[in-house]
């Protein structure tokens, strides 16, 4: 039986709780495309921010089923060519990778983000090498929109892809 039959995806609000799944997914093979493995200081910095209530929002990801966490994913906001944009983000840890969690992941985040009613349009921008996260772009919907410069983290210049969707595309539940 194929695993995109099963398993379906529910995102749950960052709590108080969940500092150890930062922790998890710092390693080398998670953050290979971010700039690598942040500092316990940074981490808790990253989880603080997280709880902070702000325009987006970031989760767990559970399987709906079981309710197992397998990563993390989240919208904020972005100020993008002379706008304001949601930005998306996601990561599913190593031992849940290859069954589609990411690109259920990716599309919740969309529909949560287009129930804010806040901005038209969500964007992802993974680096152009990472290409486990573009096609999870691709395969969520989002349309490529080109190659960008960007620095992340700040100070380091990448070239991502810029991938979008319109969010007034995405059909709201009957």
């Amino acid at each position: 039986m194929d695993f995109a039959d099963m398993e379906k995806v529910r995102l749950e609000p960052w709590s108080e709780g969940d500092l150890w799944l930062l922790r998890r997914a710092n390693s080398p093979e998670m953050t290979v495309h971010l700039g690598g493995p942040e500092s316990e200081e940074k981490l808790a910095d990253r989880h603080r921010r997280y709880l902070e209530v702000t325009p987006g929002q970031m989760y767990r990801v559970v399987l709906a089923g079981s309710g197992e966490t397998v990563g993390s994913a989240g919208f904020w906001d972005r100020e993008w060519r002379g706008g304001t944009v949601w930005e998306a983000g996601w990561g599913v840890l190593p031992e849940f990778q290859g069954r589609g969690l990411a690109v259920r992941a990716a599309r919740a985040v969309a529909e949560a983000a287009r129930d804010t009613g806040a901005h038209r349009y969500l964007h992802a921008f993974p680096k152009e090498s990472n290409g486990p996260s573009n096609s999870v772009c691709r395969r969520a919907g989002f349309t490529l929109l080109g190659r960008v410069d960007l620095e992340y983290p700040k100070g380091h210049p990448i070239t991502s892809n810029d991938w979008r969707v319109d969010l007034h595309s995405i059909r709201q539940p009957p």
